[in-house]
């Protein structure tokens, strides 16, 4: 299809230019972990979206909040939604496509990160806050 030939160039295009751009501020920063969440809920190209987060804990966070906000859709009437990271990692599992883009300060880059290395650092992170 030549119409999303076209989006995925220009897409590309405008990701890294902005990638440059943060590639330059970061390295004036001592951050080294920002991170860009891509997500594509659905095989259609118009559904992809990103977030821009300072952190990866933050990142991480960001997809749990995705998800809450996913079940208060499903739910509108509830007044609390509870969940377990069963069903958090199958709505992961669920989505087209998602991926972190994750600032590495010694490669001067970011690193495409998969659904498998997030839920294993969102496990990490649910354990670590359920420890304090």
């Amino acid at each position: 299809n030549a119409e999303y030939g076209e989006f995925q160039t220009f897409q590309h295009y405008f990701i890294q230019i902005n990638l440059r751009k943060r590639v330059a501020l970061l390295e004036m920063s001592s951050s080294n972990s920002h991170t860009i969440l891509l997500v594509q809920p659905s095989h259609k190209p118009t559904s992809r979206t990103y977030c821009d987060y300072e952190t990866l804990t933050e990142a991480l966070e960001g997809v749990c909040k995705i998800y809450e906000e996913h079940l208060k859709e499903l739910n509108p009437s509830s007044l609390s939604i509870t969940y377990d990271i069963s069903q958090l990692f199958d709505f992961i599992d669920d989505l087209n496509d998602m991926v972190c883009l994750v600032f590495s300060r010694e490669q001067r880059s970011y690193e495409p990160k998969d659904k498998e290395w997030i839920k294993e650092k969102i496990y990490a992170l649910l354990r670590k806050q359920a420890g304090k």
